[in-house]
């Protein structure tokens, strides 16, 4: 979520919430890893590809983690401990070097580019710091990338800081580290500082100035002379990138005055270049360069193409206003939008081809500072590259029949893309997503109801905060075909809610053939494990026809499904007619399913490996009825597979019967392997 969005932490009582469990999932290491034997092996979310197949964005690069690759560094992790450098990294590991170390990777086919998914530390008051990167291909010349940390290191609570010193945000939020409130708290307890440093990694890419074939070295060494005390190497994504697309038959914007250099502010000369192609029905053409623009793009029947996300960059500068515009903004920056829901909107909105990267280096909710915003009907947007904004996509409705597809969206302060308010007919497919600051895809029914759109096909990859994907309500929405891996904190991997003033869920929401690996993370506020999917109820009941089916959800670090509603309102809301089918569970910390709420769901051909805990934890609303608890688990059949203590459902006296324990000693299971 973002913009006004408060997130308020949620609470279990006493009775409820017992002394957590330290969060000793996964042993945090450190190993030297001076060879490895799959320095070429090619990862999906840091998975062998065979696991995902036909799940996920196709993409035109291929991912490699540093712990596979040949390194004189240290290997970080395994561990999911929230406000680890581990924890952020994709496949929960990552290399660090020092100084004059370096990490190697073999280059699995064909690539003239490259991608570094990177860490280095904050400047000692915030703000970051930047650091060489040197680049050599095979032992060639040496190329150096400037790495950043002024897009990272955010602390503290929501909304977060920049500041690594700064006191509580909210001394009356309860406060996991110290079992208190701390302005209740007398004495008040010492918060260490830097207080939940989060939101480490940044992404950089280079094109190579040739092609290099498989079988290269691409080795990143960092200067013995470096200024950043270390550096934590991710992952490497390699691409071939093909030529630069060109149109002649367009308004080029080098005709209108724009400055392919980047020195000069282009905007207005993109303005008199959309004018024109509507008057003369031509597209807009912007081709290679860096154009700097500092400000909203305002679009509108038009069709606007580059060259190519690689070669057409549109880069801007957060921007302080004078004074707060009506919407509360206090910044603006570069970003493409539609006109306003109440003035109309926009209509006929094709966006494709081109890179947009801000400079938000802050969370303001307020500000409309996102790579795409306002309303857009009948529209598409394919194949952007957006980065450092604070939400890449965020759409105020109502609007209808606008598809995403092919974008690439990471490094965001919030979330990746936001259906608000009124979208129908929509859909986001084939796109990527890595390292957003809240929600990667959240489609949020705020006061008018979202309908018939369809998230498919999306990668997704370490969300800092909160889910995956995200459903706030709505009628007739379809997750499906999607790969979501390493969410860290407050959330997981996918996730249904009435929350956030959200309208009821209605119709059939189906969540349909879906991988989500590492997932179910611990919830700080709560001190228990999510599932890799949960529903929430807190405002309403979830009563629709939610129909999970065909998904797979992988090496979950606690529950694999959860249920639950919000202690407070725990005897007002319920869940029920929610279907469970066809379903893969391979490795669970703790449970295949927690239920902390009234209700009922059905179970067919869930199968389950590795469990770790009994199958079913189930404490339903807390009352502990002679009849058993209040949530029911209907056995439709062929619910097979277990783990450590026998069989997952069929031991269990059902339909309700209690089996409550939510925290569970965690047994660590072992890796996927092919069902």
């Amino acid at each position: 979520m973002s913009r006004s969005t408060t997130r308020v932490p949620p609470r279990w009582s006493a009775a409820a919430t017992a002394a957590a469990v330290g969060l000793g999932v996964l042993v945090a290491g450190g190993t030297t890893a001076y060879a490895s034997p799959s320095a070429a092996a090619v990862t999906r979310a840091a998975l062998n590809p065979s696991l995902v197949a036909g799940r996920g964005a196709d993409v035109d690069f291929v991912e490699q983690e540093a712990e596979n690759a040949k390194t004189n560094g240290v290997v970080i992790g395994p561990d999911r401990t929230a406000y680890t450098l581990p924890s952020e990294a994709s496949g929960r590991s990552a290399v660090k070097l020092i100084p004059g170390q370096w990490v190697e990777f073999t280059l699995p086919s064909a690539a003239n580019a490259i991608n570094v998914r990177y860490s280095i530390p904050d400047a000692p008051n915030g703000g970051g710091i930047t650091a060489p990167l040197n680049v050599t291909v095979n032992g060639g010349s040496s190329r150096t990338m400037t790495l950043t940390s002024q897009y990272s290191w955010l602390y503290n609570q929501y909304p977060f800081s920049n500041d690594p010193n700064a006191d509580l945000l909210h001394p009356d939020w309860w406060i996991t580290e110290c079992g208190c409130v701390p302005a209740a708290t007398t004495p008040a307890p010492q918060i260490t500082k830097p207080f939940r440093p989060t939101h480490f990694y940044d992404e950089q890419r280079l094109l190579l100035g040739k092609t290099y074939r498989a079988g290269d070295k691409v080795r990143l060494q960092v200067p013995k002379n470096s200024n950043a005390a270390w550096t934590v190497i991710d992952l490497l994504d390699s691409q071939l990138v093909g030529a630069p697309k060109i149109n002649l038959i367009a308004a080029n914007v080098l005709a209108f005055g724009a400055d392919p250099t980047g020195r000069r502010e282009s905007a207005d000369a993109f303005d008199r270049a959309i004018a024109f192609a509507k008057k003369t029905k031509l597209k807009v053409y912007i081709p290679p360069g860096i154009y700097q623009v500092n400000r909203h793009i305002v679009v509108d029947n038009v069709t606007i193409e580059g060259a190519g996300s690689w070669y057409t960059i549109i880069k801007g500068k957060e921007v302080a206003l004078s004074e707060p515009l009506p919407d509360l903004s206090i910044h603006t920056g570069v970003g493409f939008y539609g006109k306003d829901a109440k003035d109309g909107g926009s209509n006929n909105v094709h966006l494709s081809g081109f890179s947009i990267i801000g400079d938000v280096r802050e969370r303001i909710d307020t500000d409309q500072v996102n790579g795409i915003g306002g309303a857009m009907s009948n529209s598409t947007i394919d194949g952007l590259y957006i980065q450092h904004t604070k939400v890449g996509l965020w759409f105020d409705g109502p609007m209808t029949n606008t598809h995403v597809k092919n974008v690439t969206v990471v490094d965001q302060i919030a979330d990746g893309l936001n259906f608000h308010t009124g979208v129908t007919n929509s859909s986001v497919k084939n796109s990527f997503w890595r390292n957003t600051g809240d929600d990667a895809l959240a489609m949020w029914s705020e006061k008018t109801v979202n309908a018939n759109n369809t998230f498919d096909r999306n990668t997704i990859q370490s969300p800092t905060l909160a889910n995956g994907i995200a459903i706030y309500g709505g009628k007739n929405i379809t997750v499906s075909n999607n790969l979501v891996a390493d969410p860290v904190r407050e959330g997981s991997a996918l996730h249904l809610g009435t929350r956030f003033g959200a309208e009821p869920f209605s119709g059939t929401i189906n969540i349909t053939n879906n991988t989500t690996v590492r997932s179910g993370t611990y919830e700080l506020n709560w001190n228990i494990g999510l599932g890799a999917i949960w529903l929430f109820a807190l405002e309403k009941n979830i009563d629709a026809n939610i129909q999970v089916v065909g998904d797979h959800f992988l090496d979950n670090t606690y529950n694999a499904i959860m249920l639950v509603v919000d202690w407070p309102v725990k005897d007002l809301y319920s869940i029920t007619n929610v279907h469970f089918k066809d379903v893969r569970v391979d490795g669970t910390g703790t449970s295949v399913i927690s239920a902390r709420a009234a209700g009922s769901a059905t179970f067919e051909n869930v199968d389950a490996r590795n469990v770790g805990a009994v199958g079913v934890n189930n404490c339903g609303s807390f009352h502990f009825t002679p009849a058993g608890s209040e949530f029911s688990l209907v056995d439709l059949g062929g619910n097979d597979g277990g783990g450590t203590t026998g069989p997952w459902l069929a031991p269990w006296e059902l339909p309700n019967t209690i089996t409550c324990d939510d925290r569970p000693p965690v047994v660590v299971p072992p890796a996927p392997a092919p069902w």
